[in-house]
């Protein structure tokens, strides 16, 4: 009943910028840690950065300084803004959430969205 949809994805000449966004819905009570993960062919899907229910972020080195995570609490939403883009972030990009679904069972679940392809061209 829970749901993960990106958006946003392209392509895009180096030096570029692109927006993903990751909509959750369904039956949520709560949401932890949002985060965006990458997956390029032939590669291990790989952390790109996660945010917490508080705020608090967390980058791979490779984006440091280039994508920045974001998210909107009230509309589930969690948002990466990826500026001066290379030719080795083409990926899919995926979402994932971390979800409480119900206040009497205090244990969560971890989703996924479907993943949205991400092209750089040099």
């Amino acid at each position: 009943q829970v749901q993960l949809v990106e958006s946003g994805g392209g392509l895009v000449q180096a030096g570029g910028s692109l927006r993903l966004s990751c909509a959750a819905s369904g039956s949520i009570f709560s949401i932890n840690a949002m985060g965006w993960y990458r997956q390029a062919p032939g590669k291990q899907r790989e952390l790109v950065a996660d945010i917490t229910n508080g705020g608090s972020t967390n980058y791979a080195a490779s984006v440091k300084g280039r994508f920045t995570i974001s998210r909107d609490n009230a509309k589930n939403t969690v948002y990466l803004q990826m500026n001066s883009l290379k030719p080795e972030d083409t990926a899919v990009y995926y979402c994932n959430a971390d979800i409480l679904r119900t206040p009497w069972v205090r244990v969560t679940t971890v989703y996924w969205g479907q993943g949205t392809q991400v092209t750089v061209s040099s």
